[in-house]
């Protein structure tokens, strides 16, 4: 098990917000601490939708620099995560050429039908193993080789965005394979990209860099940095990337029959492969081959999760009623049975959630959601057999029976979602750790350097660390 204590620095960014996390590790057990928390709010400007790449980083720093300087931490690793598929483009000189676009921007609507003029629907998902998105990075890539892009024509690396942050923070160019995997052009069956799909596309792949694997070291800290933070020439590893990568790897599972779901702004379903499945049912389930830590598969579905729970609050607040979740999901559990299901993945879009989810309703003859508390109510429950759905799918592509389902991330927490997937899936939930992308990436860094021995250890250590709680279906749900 672990030695005495060491101490890891994890900077988690997801889609609302993004946290510097400090993890202890000693005796089998892993502690951790949010010491600084940032938003992370778009920028709509005439051009698109951004993330604002800097003020994450500025933020990312501002993390560092309290560990450093104010907890006089003297950690052995840094590790970044973050969504998957969005990138920055950079010049020769490594300046930004073009800003990471939110996969929500709109300049991709409509671009994979184009795409599949050139390299057909059947052959991009046999060669990626990925579900086909209008979001992914190669759909991104290939409206910006339609609109002629300057920025595509001059850029000489292509950078995700943990990859594009642990550059900022060493100068060390490397994509790592979780986050690539996102992308639609990586290729999970040989590990590597897949160039020659790209050329056929009129993408360049010289903008590629090096893939490395999670819990490779990609070097010390800037000097300027290491000087700033008060932190010195501290490694920055690799880790799961990709967050659902590193929520993944902290799975607290044993043994086979357990699936998970990352839940979040985004649901993400799934089990783990020991290799890649693409075939016919796959793709006609549309499924995704996503790169996992310790060189294995993350065989799962994008959901879109509570992101149509957020944007009914923001919605909502909009017309000055402000809600915290836990009331929202007081008023969902009053509400009773939803009426109608939806499907989730029909509100993909940002905009006013009730109002699309009552056109919704209409469109289709069904009864809508009158109260706030029954829009929530109908949300939760539509996930529910939104899992159940891709639980059936799962189970019909690996012939394998899942008896437990793990939800990890923000949204396991929500007592009434996990009761609600227990009782539509009919299987067991065991929900927790809250902190699973955290403590993954703090993990796989332990890894890499040496102190945790492998995947398996690392779940031990999850045990013994976090709380969980488990909920079986109710007998009348049977």
């Amino acid at each position: 098990m672990a030695r005495s204590m060491s101490s890891y620095l994890a900077a988690d960014l997801g889609a609302e917000s993004g946290r510097v996390i400090l993890g202890s590790l000693a005796g089998g057990r892993l502690e951790i601490e949010e010491i600084r928390r940032f938003p992370n709010q778009p920028v709509e400007l005439p051009s698109g939708l951004y993330w604002d790449a800097f003020r994450l980083f500025h933020e990312i720093v501002e993390g560092l620099t309290i560990a450093g300087r104010e907890r006089h931490v003297k950690p052995a690793g840094i590790g970044v995560d973050t969504w998957g598929v969005d990138f920055g483009l950079l010049a020769a000189d490594g300046g930004l050429i073009d800003c990471p676009r939110h996969y929500r921007d709109p300049r991709t609507n409509g671009v994979p039908d184009r795409l599949f003029e050139k390299v057909p629907r059947a052959e991009v998902f046999a060669r990626t193993g990925i579900q086909i998105m209008s979001i992914n990075s190669l759909y991104q890539l290939y409206s910006m080789r339609l609109a002629n892009s300057a920025a595509l024509e001059n850029a000489q690396r292509l950078l995700f965005m943990p990859d594009l942050l642990n550059y900022w923070l060493t100068g060390v160019e490397r994509n790592e394979v979780t986050i690539s995997s996102t992308s639609q052009f990586y290729d999970p069956k040989a590990r590597r990209f897949a160039t020659d799909m790209l050329e056929r596309l009129g993408i360049p792949s010289r903008i590629l860099a090096e893939l490395i694997e999670p819990g490779c070291t990609l070097g010390p800290l800037l000097p300027r940095l290491a000087e700033s933070t008060g932190l010195g020439a501290v490694p920055v590893h690799a880790v799961g990337s990709h967050d659902t990568a590193s929520a993944v790897a902290a799975v607290p599972a044993r043994g086979d029959g357990w699936c998970y779901i990352s839940s979040g702004t985004w649901s993400l379903m799934g089990v783990e492969s020991a290799a890649p499945v693409i075939d016919e049912q796959s793709y006609k389930l549309n499924f995704t081959n996503e790169a996992g830590v310790a060189g294995r598969t993350r065989l799962l579905k994008n959901i879109a999760g509570l992101w149509l729970l957020q944007e009914c609050r923001r919605a909502w607040a909009a017309e000055g009623e402000r809600f915290g979740y836990d009331e929202l999901m007081q008023m969902a559990e009053a509400a009773g049975p939803a009426r109608t299901i939806v499907d989730p993945d029909d509100f993909l879009q940002p905009g006013d959630m009730p109002a699309r989810i009552a056109a919704w309703c209409g469109g289709r003859s069904l009864e809508a959601p009158k109260t706030k508390g029954e829009f929530c109510r109908t949300i939760l429950e539509s996930l529910a057999h939104r899992y159940r759905d891709v639980l059936e799918g799962l189970e019909g592509l690996t012939g394998s029976r899942i008896h437990t389902i793990h939800i990890v991330g923000g949204g396991s927490r929500n007592s009434l979602l996990n009761q609600l997937v227990a009782d539509v899936t009919g299987r067991k939930v065991v929900a927790g750790p809250i902190e699973a992308t955290a403590a993954g990436n703090l993990l796989v860094q332990a890894i890499g350097a040496g102190e945790v021995s492998g995947i398996d250890e690392a779940r031990e250590i999850v045990r013994q660390s976090f709380q969980i709680a488990e909920f079986q279906p109710k007998p009348e749900s049977r």
